[in-house]
């Protein structure tokens, strides 16, 4: 399996969560040069608004209004 984890090069958001049992970890590079990485299903999830609200495709939304 290739490695699915984002870079400057190819960004993204990238969760891992294994089993029911072990926590989410998650990275996270968007092109405008922010990151971030979180380990645990709270932070996961707040990385993930975070990213929903603020990066990926809500640069394209806010460049739209």
């Amino acid at each position: 399996m290739p490695n699915l984890a984002p870079t400057a090069n190819t960004p993204g958001l990238h969760v891992i969560k294994p089993s029911p049992s072990e926590p989410a970890t998650a990275s996270a590079v968007c092109h405008c040069g922010a990151s971030a990485t979180a380990k645990g299903d709270a932070q996961v999830g707040a990385l993930v608004d975070g990213w929903n609200a603020n990066h990926g495709s809500a640069h394209e939304k806010g460049a739209a209004s």
